[in-house]
């Protein structure tokens, strides 16, 4: 497993320090073998080989990979390289039909856990799956809880299945859903989404953990609000959450989150608060270059030349033709009197 960022290093010091633009990277729209890429939902970074690993929710899913984020960086060439797609596919080797909808990515060595959404059909169900980074094969699946799968008044709502997907330094898979399950809309005066949580182990399934608030009372339809990426950071105690929105005429939104996780499995157990939220689009995204990107994906990405902890996000270009992909790197503002016991979550 990858070796996870301290809060001392990946966070702003104070918090309230917010986040530094590093760098802005308009992707390319083709892949080597000329086919279109885009729709980039999520991204994971190797350090070990320089190399991002974007995941399309394009109904044929696929992985694609670019080298050279740190030497862009450090300046030391103009541009990403990009790498041939790897097609997902089934145990068999057959392309996966064609209503995939891949939206969170874990790579593990030579293996990548995806986390799909659905239409609520037996047909499109989301899904947590296993795959080989190799071969693009499917290794695994794991079935969602039953309080998230479709039945009548329950459920993930179609296309507001599961977005967010991390991996702890214990090694649990840790998943949330995009926006609030059916039977959950209308609770009281807040909208929250659930967390599930996947142990190490072959026989091992998910299991329920807590929820978090994501915002007023039907915010998740009026605004399309929704949790769409999870982060974790070294100590399994709390987690970064990107939150995105859609309302006319401002267009998108991006705010980044702290989530302590949660520590009782109670289902009666109030929904976990954000102890430190940031507009992303005030805070460093640039929101006038960029009005209509759809933040989707992040990673922890190369370490910066003072020891920061670069966090790259990637948006969504929705396959429209005047649109582009960006991935954007961030780092934590730092004040000359942070202190690394600030970040005892």
């Amino acid at each position: 497993m990858p070796a996870l960022p301290s809060p001392a290093q990946a966070l702003p010091c104070p918090l309230a320090a917010g986040w530094e633009l590093i760098h802005n990277v308009e992707l390319p729209d083709r892949g080597l073998d000329g086919a279109r890429v885009g729709g980039f939902s999520a991204v994971a970074y190797q350090r070990k080989h320089d190399r991002l690993w974007l995941l399309s929710d394009a109904t044929t899913g696929y992985l694609v990979s670019f080298t050279g984020l740190s030497r862009l960086l450090q300046g030391e060439q103009a541009s990403l390289k990009g790498g041939r797609r790897l097609l997902l596919r089934d145990r068999k080797g057959a392309p996966l039909p064609a209503d995939f909808d891949g939206e969170g990515l874990v790579l593990n060595g030579h293996q990548v856990w995806i986390v799909s959404e659905g239409r609520r059909s037996p047909q499109r169900r989301a899904g947590l799956q296993r795959y080989n980074l190799l071969n693009g094969r499917l290794q695994r699946e794991v079935p969602l809880l039953a309080d998230w799968q479709e039945r009548e008044g329950q459920g993930l709502a179609s296309n507001r299945g599961p977005e967010a997907l991390t991996q702890m330094a214990s090694g649990d898979l840790v998943m949330a859903a995009e926006a609030p399950l059916i039977q959950d809309r209308a609770q009281q005066d807040k909208d929250w989404v659930r967390i599930a949580r996947l142990r190490p182990g072959p026989d091992q399934r998910l299991e329920p953990l807590g929820r978090f608030e994501i915002g007023p009372a039907g915010a998740s339809t009026s605004r399309k609000l929704g949790l769409t990426e999870l982060l974790a950071l070294d100590g399994d105690a709390a987690v970064l959450g990107l939150l995105r929105s859609f309302a006319l005429p401002a267009g998108w939104s991006a705010h980044l989150q702290v989530l302590r996780l949660p520590g009782s499995k109670s289902p009666s157990a109030p929904p976990i608060q954000a102890m430190q939220s940031w507009d992303l689009l005030a805070d460093g995204l640039p929101s006038a270059a960029l009005p209509s990107a759809n933040w989707e994906g992040m990673t922890w990405g190369p370490v910066m030349k003072d020891g920061r902890i670069s966090l790259v996000l990637v948006s969504d270009d929705g396959f429209h033709p005047l649109q582009s992909s960006w991935l954007s790197v961030l780092a934590p503002r730092h004040g000359p009197d942070c202190a690394p016991e600030r970040f005892a979550f």
